[in-house]
């Protein structure tokens, strides 16, 4: 279970110290029942606050940042019309400030004893954040024991990122109210953070004390200006042509670098994103908020570390990719896309989650993304899955990368009958990374030397990268 801590005693966790101004304007009740006014003074006196939400203004690690935070003391921290009222303007003055959005839930929902009327609010406080996420604001969101009902169902689950402390119960349905509808428990397990992030429906569980610097590494990212470039770029184009299957067996190896090695030696900070944030994941792919080379941006990659034949790179994986697509388009980040897949999965399953679909919607939507593109074909480029993530402005490739339609052993047992034929196949549709740069399809080539190193190898792609990006973000001067 969740820890117990108090709207108060989280501003003074997160925040900086003394930097917390409230916004809070005094609740006249005058209007409501008398037994009901009754309730709500018991309920003040009980928590220390006069409603369920606080909210304001501060700092954290001196970034300005507005705040609005459950109080589950009071009245379980459910969600009246003044509790709403509060709430909204609060995103709606942190809009028009500028200011990122820290939320931090605690509540059991729309308030019972104010029925429809508070339950319709939900849509007007969903509508103030969509409104500041339109405004390219981020919105952090931070799920405290327990947080359900309406309030998971609206602002709870529209953060640009989501957290959740250590076994706090999260979900639409209480499990009491379920076993008194239904006469049964319900099952254990299931409404628990743990098993939210695992299953996609959230980024990570991270203890209160965590907090603050969670917001700070995501606020990093996403606020502070470009860096100056950290890593020498590889100097050199590749002239000599390799033998294509024996570069294909390089991209096979255990030891070949992949995205993780990237971000771990080429992302000055890295802030990992899980699933979909609709309920599915699929380890092939990752998302992350990161720094490459200095420069902030939203990489998708599909790693090589998480794809066997037993668990291939399924449509979920896509669907995360593309809420990768939406989170840099919606921030007015740069995107990166990172392709290293034997290729995508080919089941039924597959076909009854829309992988065909999945690799369309990515196609289109890296074909039409209005932020800066950069995709990197680091290794092998199989299928229809390592289609999805290439349309960019700019391509960049491993000197051993190749793409193909089918793994060469595919399309030998097409033509031929067999897979004896995989090389000469490989050869024959031109799948290497030269025939790639004198198509056009890529547009600058990494050298690999020999005695290369996947550490040395993913320094110098970041290198590449923060230098494409640094270009295509730079004004043109007239």
């Amino acid at each position: 279970m969740g820890e117990k801590v108090s709207a108060h005693d989280l501003v003074g966790l997160v925040l900086d110290d003394g930097s917390f101004e409230s916004w809070d304007e005094p609740i006249d009740r005058s209007g409501y029942p008398e037994q009901y006014r009754a309730e709500l003074e018991r309920a003040t006196e009980r928590s220390g606050v006069d409603e369920s939400v606080i909210t304001g203004r501060g700092t954290v690690s001196g970034r300005p940042v507005a705040f609005v935070v459950n109080e589950f003391g009071f009245l379980a921290g459910s969600i009246g019309r003044d509790a709403a009222a509060r709430l909204t303007a609060a995103v709606r003055r942190a809009t028009a400030e500028g200011l990122p959005l820290l939320a931090s839930t605690a509540s059991g929902g729309t308030r019972m004893q104010e029925g429809t009327p508070a339950f319709v609010r939900m849509v007007d406080i969903s509508r103030a954040i969509m409104d500041h996420r339109a405004a390219g604001l981020p919105y952090l969101v931070h799920l405290r024991h327990p947080t359900t009902g309406g309030v998971f169902a609206s602002w709870g689950s529209l953060g640009h990122v989501t957290v959740a402390e250590p076994g706090a119960l999260v979900g639409f349905l209480g499990p009491k109210v379920y076993e008194l509808l239904n006469g049964r428990p319900f099952p254990a397990g299931v409404q628990v953070s743990e098993n939210l992030a695992d299953r996609g429906i959230i980024d990570a569980v991270v203890k209160v004390q965590d907090l603050p610097a969670v917001v700070e590494q995501a606020l990093g990212i996403l606020l502070d200006p470009v860096g100056d470039p950290s890593r020498e770029r590889r100097g050199g184009e590749v002239a000599t042509r390799r033998d294509t299957w024996a570069s294909i067996e390089v991209t096979r190896g255990p030891d070949r670098a992949g995205v993780r090695d990237l971000l771990r030696h080429g992302s000055d900070t890295t802030l990992r994103l899980q699933g979909t944030d609709e309920g599915e994941r699929d380890r092939a792919m990752l998302v992350a908020l990161a720094r490459v080379d200095g420069v902030p941006c939203v990489v998708i990659g599909q790693d090589r570390t998480t794809q066997t034949p037993e668990s291939p790179m399924g449509p979920a994986a896509l669907r995360e990719a593309r809420r990768g697509m939406r989170l840099a388009a919606e921030l007015g980040l740069p995107l990166v896309s990172v392709i290293d897949t034997p290729g995508a999965e080919l089941s039924p399953e597959a076909e009854q989650g829309s992988i065909a679909g999945e690799i369309a919607r990515c196609i289109a939507t890296m074909s039409t993304m209005q932020v800066p593109t950069v995709s990197v074909l680091l290794g092998e480029g199989c299928g229809g899955g390592a289609l999805a993530l290439l349309p960019a402005d700019v391509t960049l490739a491993t000197e051993h990368a190749w793409l193909s339609p089918l793994p060469p052993e595919g399309a030998s047992a097409i033509v031929h009958g067999d897979v004896d034929h995989a090389a000469q196949m490989a050869e024959q549709q031109r799948v290497s990374v030269l025939e790639l740069r004198a198509q056009g399809t890529v547009h600058r080539v990494l050298p690999e030397p020999d005695g290369d190193t996947p550490a040395a190898l993913a320094a110098a792609m970041a290198a590449e990268i923060g230098h494409e990006l640094r270009r295509l973000t730079t004004p043109v001067r007239s």
